[in-house]
């Protein structure tokens, strides 16, 4: 169903290619090669001359709505946009908002189907594929695993099950871009004699498996120690690897909220109260576009690719493109 104003619904734009039937290869991809049920890695969308691994990338942040779906969908679509094969998955067992930020009317919650035939063990790269949707979008296309359609279902969402997805996928695609929850307790162990069902399971395994994290918090008088905080709970749990890269991504920046020269406000705001991560990139504020692709189902290169945030988004992907293959 269309929204208003918003022309074509994006469930028009939604494609599941049948496995076996002959599909045009992606940019930087040779048929043919790779172990049976993997996809070659994009073979070098930035021009570095090294090929992609595998990675997990997840997008968390503290409470507060910072923008971490806009953030998650965003890069996996720039991602997508350089030829990588990328797979979003919804984590978020609070308020899961990806499909509707894509304008889906979804109600299979289909990450928590991936993971009861991970719990039956079952699993496999190729069925895992099944239960994706391709989303096609102007700039190339995405796999999906949407979210919990009510709070209620988090149980079915077990750390164990969110693991075998997660290793599944890296089977599967070159990036897996987590939209994770805010939350980090793990309380719920102390009330139980057995090993008790955990609502914040989904978010502390993916934290514990990605490769990059990404947190994201507003930058304004609230967001900034709410963000801090929660990055010295990130470090202390067990969502907080040592193996894993922290960027720090300040979302909705400006002038209204900090005054003049806002990026140097909050970087001075940011050395004060002395955090371990230094912030590494700032996103503005650019309600417009956001309120217009929310709007329409769409993403940010698609709706206005010139914007000020498409094009952070858009640096921000390079960027750990970059990063990336210096690691390698």
């Amino acid at each position: 169903m269309a929204r208003p104003g918003s022309g074509p619904s994006r469930l028009n734009k939604l494609a599941r290619h049948p496995r076996g039937q002959d599909r045009p290869p992606k940019p930087g991809h040779s048929p043919g090669q790779g172990a049976p049920g993997r996809k070659v890695a994009a073979e070098d969308p930035a021009g570095l001359g090294v090929p992609a691994r595998p990675e997990a990338i997840a997008v968390w942040g503290p409470i507060g709505s910072p923008g971490r779906t806009t953030l998650a969908l965003n890069l996996a679509a720039e991602l997508a946009a350089q030829g990588r094969r990328v797979l979003v998955v919804d984590a978020d067992s609070y308020g899961a908002s990806v499909a509707g930020s894509l304008g889906l009317l979804d109600e299979s919650a289909s990450f928590a189907q991936a993971c009861r035939v991970a719990d039956q063990g079952v699993l496999t790269p190729a069925s895992l594929s099944k239960i994706c949707t391709e989303v096609v979008f102007a700039g190339g296309t995405f796999l999906l695993l949407t979210g919990l359609t009510r709070a209620d279902r988090w149980p079915e969402l077990r750390a164990a099950a969110v693991e075998r997805v997660l290793i599944n996928a890296l089977e599967v695609v070159d990036a897996v871009v987590v939209d994770c929850g805010f939350c980090l307790e793990t309380d719920e162990e102390l009330s139980y004699d057995t090993v008790a069902p955990r609502r914040n399971a989904a978010t502390l395994a993916v934290l514990a498996r990605a490769d990059t994290i990404y947190a994201v918090g507003s930058g304004d008088a609230i967001g900034i120690p709410r963000l801090i905080r929660a990055l010295a709970e990130l470090a202390e749990g067990p969502g907080g690897p040592p193996g894993a890269n922290v960027h720090v991504v300040l979302n909705k920046v400006r002038r209204k909220a900090v005054g003049g020269s806002p990026a140097k406000a909050l970087e001075q705001a940011w050395e004060r109260f002395g955090p371990q991560q230094p912030i590494g990139h700032f996103l503005p504020w650019d309600a417009e576009t956001t309120d217009k692709a929310l709007l329409e189902g769409r993403l940010l290169l698609e709706v206005s690719p010139d914007s000020p945030l498409r094009q952070a988004i858009q640096k921000l992907s390079c960027a750990h493109v970059q990063q990336i293959r210096k690691a390698l």
